[in-house]
């Protein structure tokens, strides 16, 4: 079936342009190219859109508003905006309701590879209840106590880059929208970024300080009242991880990128359970309960309740973000590793033995995730395997 694309731009010439550019695709997108946001929206009122692509500089409603109003009339379409690089502080107040953000001038090759990208990780998501409940989340929540502190270190006249960063790799919601907005287009780096630090110092303080405070990016997270849910301990089993898995890229000899990646993977890899917690909290508790009942593993009583794992949760969003795909692959197979097309030691493979070495309190009575060891034994060598460690202990 073809994807409804939406290309929205108020320059007549700008849209002649990539409707002559995308000719080729006809066979595989059905393009609808809109001269301002009302008439967008009025497409959309008609027809299912799977992705929108808007300006940002528009007369009359310009694209972060449009995509404002998309976000909360039509939550499932992944939304885009193209951006000269004058738009900064708009592109900052678009940060809640774009998924990925595309500087202009872009050459067409490139456009057509981040929209097959988006595409792609949209079908990592069948269930279209699920996508909209989830594809309107522009931030996700992260800890009081973090919160607190980068807001005293942004108001500090002695805050420094490398302290912000170091706030901010320690919080996986702080690392993915950091990380999100450092690896999108409008930005221009050459090379992806996986390491929090970097991107805050490549952003600078200015831009941190305007994501942070103008738009309320790092908000504070407050589950349900009947939820057994405790942030506090996944984070726990986040952060372990992360160090766990840099530790073993280090120790197999992995290069900068795949140990950095590998860290943020294990920083971001549950993040799926945040959502399903913050958004579903009912079926999440369901599934937990499911779980230590059969004595399953969360992921697949997870399967049975959402038709989707936290992994495949958490992978479409990091994707549609726009996060390097060594993350976004290690998020999405983290459980089922011989599944994955990669075929040599990687990002997946250092998150894959830690997290089943780092045991999981944030769900009690709910069984650890069992590891790959036919997987693991391939490509681990100077690593113990999580059943060897397990061993080493008893």
């Amino acid at each position: 079936m073809k994807k409804q694309l939406l290309f929205v731009d108020d320059d007549r010439n700008v849209l002649d342009g990539l409707q002559r550019a995308f000719r080729a695709q006809r066979n595989d997108w059905d393009m609808q190219f809109a001269i301002s946001g009302g008439e967008a929206l009025e497409i959309m009122a008609e027809k299912h859109i799977d992705l929108v692509v808007a300006d940002m500089r528009m007369s009359g409603m310009n694209g972060a508003e449009l995509l404002g109003e998309v976000m909360e009339r039509h939550p499932a379409a992944i939304r885009m905006i193209l951006s000269g690089h004058a738009d900064a502080e708009l592109i900052m107040k678009s940060v809640g309701v774009a998924h990925q953000f595309i500087s202009k001038p872009c050459e067409p090759e490139i456009l057509k590879s981040i929209i097959h990208s988006a595409l792609e990780f949209g079908t990592l998501l069948k269930d279209e209840n699920l996508k909209n409940v989830l594809s309107n989340i522009g931030t996700l929540p992260s800890l009081p106590a973090h919160y607190i502190k980068i807001a005293n270190e942004l108001q500090s006249p002695e805050t420094s880059i490398q302290r912000v960063g170091q706030i901010i790799a320690s919080d996986p919601a702080m690392t993915a929208k950091i990380l999100q907005l450092a690896n999108s287009a409008f930005f221009g780096l050459r090379r992806r970024v996986t390491n929090a630090i970097e991107a805050v110092t490549y952003l600078g303080m200015d831009r941190i300080q305007h994501l942070f405070l103008a738009v309320h990016a790092f908000s504070q997270f407050k589950p349900p009242q009947t939820s057994s849910f405790s942030i506090e301990l996944l984070w726990e089993h986040s952060i372990s991880t992360a160090a766990l898995a840099k530790a073993i890229a280090d120790e197999e000899g992995a290069d900068k990128m795949i140990a950095d990646a590998s860290y943020t993977a294990g920083l971001l890899h549950d993040i799926g359970k945040l959502m399903f917690a913050c958004r579903l909290a009912d079926k999440h508790a369901q599934a937990s309960a499911l779980a230590r009942a059969r004595g399953l593993p969360l992921w697949q009583a997870e399967r049975e309740v959402f038709s989707a794992t936290h992994a495949e949760v958490g992978a479409y969003l990091l994707g549609l973000w726009g996060l390097p795909d060594a993350v976004v692959e290690a998020t999405t197979y983290h459980h089922r590793p011989s599944d994955a097309p990669n075929n040599a030691f990687c990002t997946l493979t250092a998150l894959n033995a830690a997290d089943c070495q780092v045991h999981n309190r944030c769900y009690a009575g709910v069984p650890d995730p069992q590891p790959d060891r036919e997987y693991l034994s391939k490509f681990l060598k100077n690593t113990k395997t999580p059943a060897d460690a397990s061993n080493a202990t008893d």
